[in-house]
């Protein structure tokens, strides 16, 4: 990359201060909790450390984007009312962040230590489906149309585990599209021409992540925990609903929102892996 700082001591400075000012800047608005904040300052400074503008610029462009999605009409009683059945929601917790940026803090490192332009690619396909799957969450809950359980086709209620709707899933298909549109604008304004595909980079991060989005839902209704409220009878993915210990329903009590993430990020990053091969990369 050309015009990045060479000292890795001075990345990593430059890393710990440009993390701590946004990880401070999201727990004052409510982003993160305290242990997101801390998780949030390890991460940024391991991407800035190791890895090219592209890395941690899309880390911020998934962040930045994906905060905004939360925050916005957040007055919104249908949304309010879907969110009441996420395992969680509002602050982001360590272990979000990890399960969201924690497989992409891996392939950095990987590239940094055996370079590839084949890491990128699977790299924007992992932050592609950690974006779409955010944006499809917040903006899909504000669909006029009840979801539809993936499996049955089923009208299911808003916020069970599974469940998609249209505006869902355009919204993944735009939240995924838009990492690969960052990553190929970052990389095209510091990297000689040739090395990378734009289009290739665009095309992991779309069709890798859109393609994990549904994975995630298809583990949210098959194995991920899911519990029945004895209150209120909702079926909702916390093991404690309505002040009262949740009846188990199906799923592994294991299978948590963020190991399903996880794994939904990590079929995305193969795939977004082997389409940077066919890309070229």
């Amino acid at each position: 990359m050309v015009g990045w700082i060479e000292d890795w001591w001075l990345r990593l400075l430059a890393g710990l201060v440009g993390s701590g000012l946004i990880a401070w800047g999201a727990y004052r608005m409510r982003s993160l909790s305290l242990t997101g904040a801390i998780a949030a300052i390890l991460m940024g400074t391991g991407f800035v450390t190791l890895g090219e503008p592209v890395w941690f610029g899309v880390l911020i462009a998934f962040f930045v984007s994906s905060s905004l999605w939360s925050k916005w009409k957040r007055w919104n009683r249908q949304k309010r009312q879907a969110e009441t059945n996420y395992a969680k929601s509002g602050r982001r917790d360590a272990g979000q962040v990890w399960a969201n940026g924690g497989l992409g803090l891996a392939l950095c490192a990987m590239h940094a230590l055996w370079p590839n332009e084949g890491w990128i690619y699977a790299f924007v396909g992992v932050m592609g489906a950690v974006n779409a799957d955010t944006w499809a969450t917040e903006i899909g809950a504000l669909s006029r149309r009840a979801p539809r359980a993936l499996l049955s086709g089923k009208p299911v209620a808003p916020g069970t585990s599974g469940g998609v709707t249209l505006l869902g899933s355009t919204a993944a298909l735009a939240g995924a599209a838009f990492i690969g549109v960052v990553a190929a604008l970052l990389v095209c304004a510091e990297q000689s021409p040739g090395q990378l595909s734009m289009g290739g980079l665009i095309a992991a991060a779309a069709v890798a992540g859109t393609a994990g989005a549904f994975i995630d839902s298809l583990l949210g209704a098959t194995v991920q925990a899911m519990f029945r409220c004895r209150v209120c009878g909702s079926e909702t993915e916390r093991s404690h609903h309505c002040g009262e210990k949740a009846r188990p329903i199906r799923g592994f009590a294991w299978m948590t929102n963020d190991a399903v993430n996880l794994l939904s990020s990590a079929a995305a990053g193969l795939l977004g892996g082997g389409i940077g091969i066919i890309a070229g990369g």
